[in-house]
């Protein structure tokens, strides 16, 4: 077979590596998370599923408070580090100053350059309880507001709404919070999530690994693409511009965002969980409108020609953009989720690693003669 046979633009469909985190079955529209689906998981909680991706297994009632009340412990952020953030310049993405946010936490942390394993595992700990932080931090700063302290007293989820907004949510609101963050915690080797192993293949520590990943999950055709979803519905407007907005898009061949999946064949089973929530938060608000467009879109795009199913973004915007998150905070809350599984795939890329050095098919000049460069 020759080198053109092999190889496959995207590297769709190329094996990369092995993995014991995450499977999906594109064609059957499934999700499992170290063999659980992840439609059963969101029965449960984000810190379950931590627990699950870090340890290989479903906790106890007493692994699990136990589980808890350390995570509760990692909240807090040095307060330089809030003066850092609070000082960069606001016209930045929200993902910059994440980014920024964890570059400068390894710096902090004495210990951010180590790469063995009990150290790592702490790391992975302090990021994943304090990306929340991080990002409720962030979002005052860009409204000029001072950032909240955690509160040990709630949950993960409970508290990320509490030190965005300085009180309390509904629990319909916190629910939803807590199903997408379990929704969105790993898949596979993404480009994030790639980002970070090959990263990682070179020893390199977990908050470089994690920092080259906000990077990538930044791209408007990775994480950015639920923000991307809301912007396409403001300009939509209302029920009566769908499908004229839909057919000039089509003519003028744009991309309709939320649509279509590299892996998933059919509807993508998050996209499934989150419509019912979406649904469910429109009523309680008194507000269905972004979630209407949404469906009448949806219901478009699957009577054309080459039906197209909706991915994970196209829900949770309208079901975040309907509880009062502005959509510049869809990606940063898609990382407080994936922080989950960036480092259970650093950790699992360290236990046995091998550089990730993949080959390229040149298709440059050979052989051009070298003039000296005044006869050029």
């Amino acid at each position: 077979m020759s080198a053109q046979e092999k190889f496959k633009e995207g590297l769709e469909d190329i094996i990369a590596g092995t993995s014991s985190i995450c499977f999906i079955d594109g064609k059957l529209g499934r999700l499992v998370y170290r063999g659980y689906d992840i439609k059963d998981l969101v029965q449960g909680s984000f810190e379950e599923t931590i627990f699950l991706l870090w340890r290989g297994k479903l906790p106890t009632i007493t692994e699990l408070t136990a589980f808890k009340k350390e995570l509760k412990s990692h909240r807090k952020v040095n307060p330089d580090i809030l003066k850092h953030l609070r000082d960069l310049p606001q016209q930045g993405h929200p993902m910059d100053h994440l980014r920024t946010a964890v570059s400068i936490n390894g710096i902090y942390n004495k210990t951010g350059s180590s790469v063995s394993e009990a150290e790592e595992h702490l790391n992975a700990l302090r990021l994943v309880a304090k990306f929340p932080t991080f990002v409720a931090a962030i979002y005052r700063f860009s409204k000029g507001l001072p950032s909240i302290d955690p509160r040990e007293d709630l949950d993960h989820a409970d508290n990320f709404l509490y030190m965005m907004f300085g009180e309390r949510q509904p629990d319909l609101f916190v629910k939803a919070m807590d199903m997408g963050l379990v929704l969105h915690a790993d898949h596979e080797f993404n480009a994030s999530t790639f980002s970070a192993r090959e990263i990682a293949s070179t020893m390199s520590d977990m908050y470089s690994a994690v920092t080259g990943a906000i990077g990538a999950l930044k791209g408007p055709l990775h994480g950015g693409a639920n923000e991307a979803v809301m912007k396409m519905l403001i300009e939509i407007g209302n029920m009566a511009n769908v499908e004229p907005w839909l057919a000039k898009a089509r003519s003028e061949k744009r991309k309709i965002m939320g649509f279509g999946h590299r892996v998933y064949k059919t509807k993508d089973p998050r996209a499934e969980v989150l419509e019912g929530m979406s649904e469910q938060i429109g009523v309680a608000t008194n507000n269905r409108s972004w979630f209407d467009m949404s469906r009448l879109i949806e219901s478009y795009m699957l009577k054309s020609e080459k039906p197209i199913y909706p991915n994970v973004d196209f829900y949770s915007a309208s079901m975040y953009y309907q509880m009062g998150i502005p959509f510049e905070l869809f990606t940063p809350i898609f990382a407080v989720s994936r922080i989950a599984g960036w480092s259970t795939h650093v950790l699992e890329q360290h236990a046995r690693n091998r550089i990730i050095r993949p080959a390229a098919e040149y298709t440059g000049p050979e052989s051009l003669p070298y003039l000296p460069i005044a006869q050029r």
